[in-house]
């Protein structure tokens, strides 16, 4: 199966991101991170989806919400709600830890890749988690109700409500991506799209500086996993978004989204009546709802074995 590169968001990504580090040797494996839901918050540099995988691969995560440490407590958040703060980001006490740490790093001038690596390293993972970019490339979110937000204020202050008219991914084409992750695409074998958000996940990732050309460089199994099944997403914002884009909530508005970016698209078997792709596309089916860990490491193999039939082929 060689070297493997997976792009990721939050808590949709973590899932194959797990799948795959308890299927193959997790040293071959490459998880790139969406950065562009990162925020300064009581003065805290906070990496919601570097961390989610970062919990999800070390067992630490709440397998409740996906996100977040399990059995946590919010007594300093408590706290600060006693000043009449607005608290409506929630930091759970153990997970203030790792924002603790990472800030302070991060003022002593060494890089995100490098504090990730710190950080996934003292929690026992083996494989290699990359943040996309070391720079700051916020992704803001244009509201019909609210106007401008930073994401987290889209995402969890608005619990993604707000009508989205258009998306800006700041500076992401002037910036380029960690040159860890230009290695890793550079060595890979394949790279594997997962199901998140294609627009507020994925798309921060490949608008940076030479990234989607990069890609589009490489001769190998370029894949993409479908948010959706059965026109819904199965958690988060997705088909909503995709709604009030005007684009139909199918496979086939997910594989034109990608364009050439993808050669193979991974459909949900719900679908497998309805979707079409182009000839450029190799297309399979399978049951891509990963409701449990089981679930998430059978889907996992279905991909090593597709992949291992691509480069037979």
């Amino acid at each position: 199966m060689g070297k493997i590169v997976l792009l990721v968001g939050g808590v949709g990504g973590a899932k194959l991101a797990y799948g795959l580090y308890h299927t193959m040797p997790p040293e071959d494996l490459t998880v790139i991170v969406n950065t562009g839901d990162d925020f300064w918050h009581h003065g805290l540099r906070i990496c919601p989806d570097l961390d989610t995988v970062m919990y999800t691969l070390s067992g630490l995560v709440d397998k409740t919400n996906g996100w977040g440490v399990a059995n946590d407590t919010t007594h300093a958040l408590d706290a600060m709600r006693r000043y009449n703060s607005d608290e409506w980001f929630r930091l759970g006490d153990k997970d203030i830890a790792t924002h603790l740490l990472r800030t302070q790093w991060w003022h002593e001038g060494i890089t995100l890749s490098e504090i990730t690596r710190r950080l996934a390293s003292a929690l026992g993972i083996s494989c290699t988690l990359l943040p996309m970019t070391n720079g700051e490339v916020p992704t803001i979110v244009h509201t019909q109700e609210y106007g401008t937000l930073g994401f987290q204020e889209y995402f969890v202050k608005h619990r993604w409500q707000p009508t989205i008219t258009s998306l800006e991914y700041l500076g992401a084409d002037e910036t380029n991506p960690a040159p860890a992750v230009i290695r890793a695409i550079e060595s890979a074998d394949a790279v594997i799209i997962a199901p998140s958000n294609p627009w507020l996940s994925v798309r921060p990732i490949l608008s940076l500086h030479g990234m989607t050309d990069l890609l589009i460089s490489r001769d190998m199994p370029r894949i993409v996993v479908t948010p959706l099944i059965q026109g819904n997403a199965v958690k988060g914002p997705t088909a909503k978004l995709m709604g009030e884009l005007g684009l139909s909530t199918t496979p086939t508005s997910i594989m034109t989204y990608y364009g050439a970016v993808i050669n193979g698209f991974l459909g949900d078997s719900r679908d497998e009546s309805v979707t079409s792709a182009p000839e450029s596309v190799q297309i399979r089916f399978a049951d891509t709802f990963m409701d449990s860990d089981e679930k998430r490491i059978t889907l996992s193999k279905y991909i090593l074995q597709w992949l291992t039939d691509w480069n037979a082929s």
